[in-house]
C-alpha cells in the first residue's frame, strides 16, 4: 500500500488529477514537488504539502525526496522542452546532459527516474490513479471516423510504430495518405500547427511505443490539444485504447462534439497502462 505519495508536478491539470485520484484510492498523504514556473495553483492547493525546485535542480530534488521517505513518486505534467536549452542547471545536471550521446524523452527522463530511485524513492507509473482518464476502444464523440479518416489512421499507426523505435515522438498527422508532420522535441501542439500550415483536414494519431516505460512521457491529450487541432483544421484524433491519458474528459468530449472533431480509441493489441502501483 502507498500511504505517502510524492507528485513531481509540471504544468497543466494532470498533476491535480493524479492527486485527486490517489486520495480517492485511499492514499493518506499526497505531497507535491512543484517545478518552479510550471506547477499550477490548483495543483498546489490540492496537495497536502508543497515544496518547489527549479527544473535544473533535479539532483537536489531527488536527494530531498529520498530523505523524506516517500512510498513512491509520480511524474506528472508538462515541462517546456525549451527549458533544456534555456534553463539554468546545477553542475550535476550539466554533467548528466553532457554524458548523454542521445537526448530524448527516454534518455532524459530515464536518467531522472534512475536518480530518484538511487536516492531511495521508487517512481511509479505515470498512469497510476488515472482510471477515469484512460479511454478504451471506440468513439468517445457522437461522430466516428469517416472511411477516409480511418485510412489515414491506419497510415498513422504504421508511421508512429516506426518513429517510436527511435524515441522521436508520439504524434503523427496524416492527410490523404501523406504524412504532414511527425512530432519531434517541440511537442504535440507545435506538430499540429506545422501540419495545419500545409493542409486542412488532417487526422492525428498519438501512440506510446511498444515497450514504453510508463513511469514517464505517457501520451497525454487535453483541451488545449483539441483547441490547437481546431485552429489547424485537424478533423480527428485517434489513439491507442487504454494507453493515453485524456485530461478533463467531459470537457474535451463536449468541445469535440461542438466542433465536429472525432475522438476514437483503437485496439493496438498492446497492454494497457497500469492504474495501480
Amino acid at each position: 500500500m502507498i500511504s505517502k505519495l510524492l507528485v513531481v508536478a509540471g504544468a497543466g491539470s494532470y498533476p491535480r488529477l493524479v492527486i485527486e485520484g490517489a486520495k480517492r484510492a485511499g492514499v493518506e498523504t499526497v505531497d507535491v514537488l512543484a517545478v518552479k514556473g510550471s506547477c499550477a495553483r490548483a495543483t498546489r492547493k490540492a496537495a497536502d504539502h508543497v515544496v518547489a525546485f527549479a527544473a535544473g535542480e533535479c539532483d537536489k530534488a531527488a536527494v530531498w525526496a529520498g530523505q523524506m521517505g516517500y512510498d513512491g513518486a509520480i511524474l506528472a505534467g508538462q515541462v517546456s522542452p525549451l527549458s533544456l536549452f534555456r534553463g539554468k542547471f546545477d553542475d550535476v545536471v550539466k554533467s548528466w546532459l553532457a554524458a548523454m550521446p542521445v537526448k530524448n524523452a527516454h534518455t532524459i527522463f530515464g536518467k531522472l527516474v534512475a536518480e530518484f530511485e538511487r536516492c531511495g524513492t521508487k517512481v511509479l507509473p505515470a498512469s497510476s490513479y488515472m482510471d477515469d482518464s484512460l479511454p478504451g476502444v471506440g468513439a468517445l464523440t457522437r461522430r466516428d471516423l469517416t472511411d477516409a479518416e480511418r485510412d489515414d489512421v491506419r497510415r498513422g499507426i504504421q508511421v508512429a510504430a516506426d518513429v517510436g523505435r527511435h524515441d522521436v515522438g508520439q504524434t503523427v498527422l496524416v492527410k490523404s495518405g501523406m504524412v504532414l508532420a511527425v512530432e519531434a522535441f517541440e511537442g504535440t501542439n507545435a506538430a499540429i500547427r506545422r501540419a495545419g500550415k500545409l493542409s486542412k483536414g488532417a487526422v492525428l494519431f498519438k501512440a506510446a511505443r511498444e515497450g514504453h516505460d510508463w513511469r514517464f512521457d505517457i501520451p497525454v491529450v487535453g483541451l488545449k490539444t483539441l483547441k490547437t487541432m481546431k485552429k489547424a483544421g485537424v478533423t480527428a484524433l485517434a489513439f491507442q485504447a487504454g494507453r493515453l491519458i485524456l485530461l478533463d474528459r467531459k470537457k474535451v468530449v463536449a468541445y469535440a462534439n461542438r466542433k465536429g472533431i472525432a475522438l476514437v480509441g483503437v485496439d493496438s493489441g498492446l497492454s494497457p497502462a497500469p492504474t495501480r502501483p
